[in-house]
C-alpha cells in the first residue's frame, strides 16, 4: 500500500493526515548509488490536496531523468544548471528512485533512496 501512495504521490504520515495546502521547506535525506552525488536540503515541498511534490536539485548538471513509481521525469532546471526534478513524495517513507546520469562515459541509471522528514517541515509561504 506505502508503494501505491508513493507511485501516486498520495500523502502519508505517522499521524495519518499530511500538512495543510501550501509550500514548504522540508529535509530530505539520500542513500545508495556511489556516495558521490548529494541532493539539495531542505528542499521546497508543495502541497495540493492529497497530492505533495518535491524538488530535488542533485550536485551535478548531468542527470538526464528520474524515474518514481515507475514514472519517468525530465529535470525542471536550465541546461548547465545542477539537474532538479519536480517528484511526487511521501514523508517519512523510504521512496526508491532511479537516475540516470550522462557524467561518466557512457549514461548509467543509478538507484536511490530518497526520504522526507516531517519533523522538519516549515511553511516558506
Amino acid at each position: 500500500m506505502v508503494a501505491v501512495l508513493a507511485a501516486a504521490g498520495c500523502s502519508s504520515s505517522t499521524s495519518g493526515q499530511g500538512p495543510a495546502d501550501g509550500t514548504y521547506t522540508v529535509a530530505v535525506a539520500l542513500s545508495g548509488g556511489s556516495g558521490k552525488a548529494t541532493v539539495a536540503s531542505p528542499t521546497t515541498l508543495v502541497v495540493a490536496g492529497d497530492t505533495m511534490t518535491a524538488e530535488v536539485t542533485w550536485s551535478s548538471p548531468y542527470y538526464t531523468w528520474m524515474e518514481v513509481g515507475g514514472t519517468r521525469y525530465t529535470p525542471i532546471s536550465a541546461q548547465g544548471e545542477d539537474a532538479t526534478f519536480e517528484i511526487p513524495v511521501t514523508l517519512d517513507t523510504d521512496l526508491a528512485v532511479s537516475a540516470e546520469t550522462v557524467a561518466m562515459s557512457q549514461p548509467h541509471t543509478i538507484d536511490y533512496t530518497l526520504r522526507f522528514d516531517s519533523a522538519s517541515l516549515e511553511s516558506a509561504g
